[in-house]
């Protein structure tokens, strides 16, 4: 029998396996959600980064730190998880982020275009998350939740109006790829959440919030495309 190797893995079975892969990933710029089903060497290859530095960070003891292991707590949990962590951080930086653009493209947009182009990207970022999360939290996440709770109690489960639960999934994942499309064209034009030579604190300070605000996604992204929905998905078949 084939041994699979750690480096012929796809990024999401290893984000999945190992706690602290997506801490790694992120630090290293590995897409393991939207792009999760490239093997870690290819992975390495579009990231620009040594495969070797990198088995030898998801072998480290610390890689394998205690951490909540969502692929077995129950959905309710995770999805409460989702909600008030990510759910939660991402209406606030919608909101938030915005305010610190409109700031820095009055003082910055004549000699910094690019801010201009960054700042239309997040809007449209923004009013896609705000009606995405809405359709997760009012349809998609309650059935979910008493899927789970039919299940468990043998109870026949309540056909939704979606047909099934693959349908509404399929329409997330393809809005989380067209976040991440635009979270590109943010760190491209932004050349990496770099400030300039010329940057004010605030432009200083928009930049940091949106590379933040990048990992928060990814994290998010992973939890619902990598496990919540694969988990639902199961549970109703």
């Amino acid at each position: 029998m084939t041994t699979i190797t750690t480096e012929n893995k796809t990024v999401r079975e290893l984000a999945l396996e190992i706690p602290a892969a997506t801490r790694i990933f992120e630090r290293l710029h590995i897409d393991y959600c939207c792009g999760g089903n490239r093997s870690l060497t290819d992975a390495c290859r579009a990231a620009g980064v040594p495969l070797d530095s990198v088995l030898s960070a998801l072998e480290s003891p610390n890689a394998a730190a205690a951490a909540r292991d969502w692929a077995t707590a129950p959905l309710a949990d995770l999805i409460g998880h989702i909600q008030s962590t990510h759910h939660a951080y991402t209406r606030d930086a919608i909101s938030r982020i915005p305010l610190l653009l409109d700031k820095v493209c009055s003082k910055h947009g004549e000699n910094h275009p690019e801010v201009q182009q960054i700042r239309a990207h997040f809007a449209d970022l923004g009013q896609e998350l705000a009606t995405h999360m809405m359709k997760e939290e009012m349809v998609l996440f309650p059935y979910m939740v008493r899927l789970e709770e039919a299940v468990l109690s043998g109870d026949p489960v309540i056909p939704p109006p979606f047909g099934t639960v693959a349908n509404p999934v399929r329409m997330m994942v393809h809005e989380h790829d067209s976040a991440g499309d635009l979270l590109r064209e943010i760190r491209a034009a932004s050349n990496g959440f770099t400030a300039p030579a010329d940057a004010c604190m605030t432009f200083q300070t928009v930049y940091a919030a949106l590379a933040e605000f990048e990992a928060d996604l990814h994290q998010h992204i992973h939890l619902e495309n990598n496990i919540l929905f694969p988990r639902a998905i199961a549970l109703e078949n």
